[in-house]
Parts: C-alpha cells; sequence; structure tokens
C-alpha cells in the first residue's frame, strides 16, 4: 500500500529516555522542522494553527537522518483517547447483528491515556488472569489539531491535526463484569477496553492534508504473517466528520485528543481466534503505514 510522504513522530536516541519530535521519511527519522525544536507533539498540536502553515511549505531531508533514533509513542500522551464502537458495516456483519434502517450517534468510551498508549515496537502485554481472550481490532485514527465543542460535521473537519493506525485491543472474556451487583451494572468497558498497552498508536501522525480522502483507505491487520482484517475505511457508518462532531456533543476537545473510528470485520471473536504470547501484530493503513506490535505474558 501506498506510504506516506512523510509523518511526524517522536523518537529517542540510542539508550536515552528523552523524546525529541522528527519525521519519519521512507524509512529514515530525521529531526523535526523548524519550530517544533525542544517540544513534544502534544506541544506541536498546542501551536497547530500556527505551525500547521509551515509545515506545508516545508520538505524533509533524508541526508539528514538521524543516527540511532528509535521510534517511541506518536503522542505522550493525549488528553483523551475517545473511542466509537461498532462503526463499520462488515463488523457488525460478522458479529451477527442487524444493519440498523436510521443510523444514530456512534456510543463511545474512552481508553486511558498514560496506561494504554503504547508505540510502534512496543510489547502488548497480555492480562495476567485464567481465560484470557484478547483480540485485535485495526483502527484509524483521528489526531484533534484545534479544539472545540458542539461541532457541525462541516466545521469538524477543520479540527483535525492528522491521522494515526491505531489497534483497539479488546479483552473479550472481561467485557460482562464478574459477579455484578445488578443487571444494569453488568458491563465492564475499563476491563474490557482499558488494561495496560491497550492502544498501540502510530507509526507518526500523517497531517491530514496529506490523505485527501480518510474515507477510501485500504485498512488491514495480519498477525504472524496471516491476513486477519482486509477492509477499507469507505464501510465506516458514521463517517468522520460526523464522528468527531457526534463526541465534541458530549465532550470539548482538546488539541492532541485522539479518536479511534471503529474496526472493519475480521476480527478474532466471531472464529474463536485470540492472541497469545509472541504473536506479531500489523496494521497496515494506505497513506499511513505500518503499526508493528509484539505480544508478550505480562
Amino acid at each position: 500500500m501506498t506510504p506516506p510522504e512523510w509523518a511526524l513522530v517522536q523518537y529517542r536516541v540510542d539508550d536515552s529516555e528523552k523524546i525529541a519530535v522528527g519525521v519519519s521519511t521512507n524509512g529514515t527519522v530525521v529531526p523535526g522542522p523548524p519550530g517544533t525544536e525542544g517540544l513534544t507533539l502534544m506541544e506541536v498540536l498546542g501551536r497547530w494553527d500556527a505551525l500547521a502553515p509551515l509545515l506545508r511549505d516545508w520538505t524533509p531531508t533524508a541526508s539528514d537522518a538521524v543516527a540511532g533514533a528509535r521510534l517511541a509513542p506518536p503522542l505522550t500522551y493525549p488528553g483523551k483517547v475517545l473511542c466509537a464502537g461498532a462503526n463499520y458495516w462488515d463488523h457488525i456483519a460478522e458479529m451477527g447483528c442487524e444493519r440498523p434502517d436510521e443510523l444514530s450517534d456512534p456510543f463511545f468510551f474512552l481508553k486511558p491515556p498514560t496506561t494504554t498508549v503504547t508505540g510502534p515496537g512496543d510489547q502488548v502485554p497480555l492480562p495476567d488472569h485464567p481465560g484470557s481472550r484478547v483480540d485485535w481490532e485495526a483502527e484509524l485514527a483521528v489526531v484533534i489539531g484545534r479544539g472545540g465543542r458542539n461541532l457541525t460535521p462541516e466545521q469538524a473537519v477543520e479540527h483535525v491535526a492528522g491521522y494515526l493506525a491505531a489497534n483497539d485491543i479488546s479483552a473479550r472474556d472481561r467485557i460482562k463484569a464478574v459477579n455484578p451487583v445488578a443487571d444494569p451494572f453488568a458491563f465492564d468497558w475499563l476491563a474490557h477496553k482499558g488494561q495496560d498497552g491497550f492502544c498501540p498508536l502510530g507509526p507518526g501522525m500523517v497531517p491530514a492534508w496529506q490523505i485527501p480522502d480518510p474515507q477510501n483507505l485500504r485498512i488491514r491487520l495480519s498477525i504472524n504473517g496471516v491476513l486477519k482484517q482486509d477492509s477499507s475505511t469507505a464501510q465506516m457508518m458514521v463517517k468522520i466528520p460526523e464522528v468527531i462532531a457526534a463526541a465534541s456533543r458530549l465532550t470539548r476537545l482538546e488539541p492532541g485528543d485522539v479518536i479511534l473510528t471503529g474496526t472493519p470485520a475480521g476480527v478474532g471473536f466471531p472464529r474463536g481466534e485470540f492472541l497469545a504470547a509472541g504473536d506479531e501484530v500489523v496494521v497496515e493503513i494506505e497513506g499511513i503505514g505500518l503499526l508493528e506490535n509484539t505480544v508478550v505474558a505480562s
């Protein structure tokens, strides 16, 4: 699939834990554009209106490669990670659900940013309890560059800084609470979606102007080289501007917030397939790049 022209990344050099903003281009990390020196990507997004026009006119030079650079999580850390559930036609079909006659707003859940967000090459720890059934969900993630509340879909697109690949890791065995106090409290979304390492993001943020049509991107996920998900963002039920607008009616969006927009067909749950220690998981989205992670026992 077509790789991005370039993407904003965060990186460390050799064994240092200090994070710097850079640009990934043709598999090489180069220093960040003018105006990003000494900043994190969250700080860049806080100045997005001023910096975006400069970035549009800037061209990275592969000859300026940073020796010893290793990619870090692209955002450390978003204020919010909002996730839209059940937002692909082919996914609700594989889950045995009827096609709705009329679409409503997507439903959202949250992931704790500082403990779930990891980056390219990071490990995904399996929960340490018997009967664990951990699933994968390749997703296109939207990164907010301009805050706002009660946005219209037309306004929403002007608030997007860029896009990431994401993997919405899900503990299927934990969606139902253990010994709930009463039936209305039977669902446990934190255990299901919010455990440590359950939100790999990356490899970098591709600016929105490089993605002319985010509703026409091929999205795939493979495990140990075996293709599991192969679909298109055209399968989204509620489209990206409406997803952002709906989220903004619930909570004020802020620069650096991340919105996961749903997963297509091919998750493991309908087939009884789940992640195991040693699995190599690759999410690939057209124009965004590859997000690779290894599953480990915790």
